[in-house]
């Protein structure tokens, strides 16, 4: 009986500070509402993340690539109206904070990690599988492999993988 209290007492609150990250997709979504349930059952806040990679170096030389610096001013909004939307069907008494941030997917992720001292990273997959991922690079994967924290990779409807892939 003792020993059941103890448990119960340190499993109460397993999670107070939950980042997610998302990327305006379909996996990224059901990583949201996920972690939005979690976050509901557990009374933890939930931090919402979205990278948005820079223009690439070589870009910012040629005449075209003045535009694309531009873009990439643009592609911060256009993922912060993606985000918005996918916020909006968080419920009201999930306490909520939202940020868009350049840089590399990864990279950002695991810094807002160490930064904003989480205790659970949610993340969704697109579900590329080992060969895919060698080839395409995998975000949830790398994060995997250096996140200190335990990390859910929430894997969205096998549908929005389709669709998404004919997309590209």
């Amino acid at each position: 009986m003792r020993w059941r209290r103890r448990c119960a007492a340190s499993l109460s609150a397993v999670f107070l500070n939950i980042l997610v990250a998302i990327d305006g997709s379909e996996h990224g979504a059901a990583a949201l509402r996920t972690a939005a349930q979690l976050a509901r059952e557990e009374h933890a806040r939930l931090t919402v993340v979205t990278a948005v990679p820079p223009a690439p170096a070589f870009s910012q030389l040629t005449a075209p690539g003045v535009a694309a610096v531009g873009d990439a001013a643009h592609l911060l909004g256009e993922a912060g109206a993606r985000m918005v939307t996918q916020i909006a069907a968080v419920p009201d008494d999930v306490s909520v904070t939202s940020m868009v941030v350049p840089g590399q997917p990864a990279k950002v992720i695991l810094e807002r990690l160490r930064e904003g001292r989480h205790d659970l990273l949610v993340m969704g997959t697109r579900g590329h599988g080992r060969v895919g991922s060698a080839l395409l690079g995998s975000v949830s994967q790398a994060v995997l492999h250096e996140a200190e924290v335990p990390v859910l990779v929430v894997r969205g409807p096998r549908a929005a993988a389709s669709s998404e892939a004919s997309d590209r």
